[in-house]
């Protein structure tokens, strides 16, 4: 059985670290949760690229004390692939950023598309649950980087950011050319656009094309908005150094 995997706030493990007291939620769950035990080997993670190994020496009641044998430094993966998603209705949007996590996506923008259903609450709880939704599936698919979450975006800051990217696709069923059949690039940033389950309009797709983004298909299946992208991330990065 693997050791079970925890998350800190960047900057609470260095490599100088030997020692450290997990609180918090993630120290809540560990000792009340998981039921933790003194001698057991856990993973430690900040979601910036720092990884510890720690073993357990002492469990508290809402905390764990823990002695650090190794910390490890991964470089962000390239190419790094940012998806823009749609904002949809009800849980598809949650389902979308778990799924995009954990394929391997870099980076998740929502996106108020012209027919897009779903919201994002101007309190910020929406985008707090994308951001947490996203944390727990770093963490259960063993990411040393969590994918930053940005506020929510219009389409002519979509626009703006398109400049940005080595390499941009926008998914259209009616498009003539085929993503598997786009070459992308090993260093970069490339982007991938998902639109919301009504579509996106004749004019979002006439701005992206002016923006230098390509439109393209993922064969005969219309797919929904929870699930397209993170097919689409899956299926460059079968093309990769990253999945190599």
């Amino acid at each position: 059985m693997s050791a079970a995997e925890f998350l800190v706030s960047p900057g609470e493990i260095t490599s100088e670290s030997k020692t450290f007291t997990l609180a918090g939620d993630e120290g809540r769950h560990a000792a009340t949760v998981k039921r933790m035990r003194a001698g057991e080997v856990i993973n430690l993670c900040d979601g910036k690229g720092i990884r510890a190994i720690a073993t357990v020496t002492k469990v508290n009641k809402h905390s764990i004390d823990v002695d650090i044998s190794n910390v490890s430094f991964e470089e962000a993966p390239e190419p790094k692939f940012v998806v823009v998603q749609a904002l949809a209705k009800g849980e598809r949007a949650e389902l979308a950023v778990e799924m995009l996590t954990e394929v391997g996506a870099d980076a998740i923008i929502p996106w108020k598309a012209e027919h897009s259903i779903g919201k994002l609450d101007a309190d910020g709880k929406g985008l707090e649950k994308w951001r947490r939704t996203s944390r727990e599936s770093a963490k259960q698919s063993r990411r040393a980087w969590i994918p930053e979450i940005s506020g929510l975006h219009t389409t002519q800051q979509i626009c703006e950011l398109m400049s940005q990217a080595q390499s941009v696709f926008v998914l259209h069923e009616s498009a003539d050319q085929a993503l598997a059949a786009c070459a992308i690039r090993e260093q970069g940033t490339i982007m991938i656009v998902v639109g919301p389950e009504g579509g996106i309009s004749p004019d979002e797709l006439a701005a992206f094309a002016t923006a230098g983004a390509r439109v393209v298909h993922m064969g005969a299946s219309v797919m929904r908005t929870s699930t397209a992208g993170a097919i689409a991330v899956g299926g460059l990065l079968m093309r990769s150094q990253r999945w190599s």
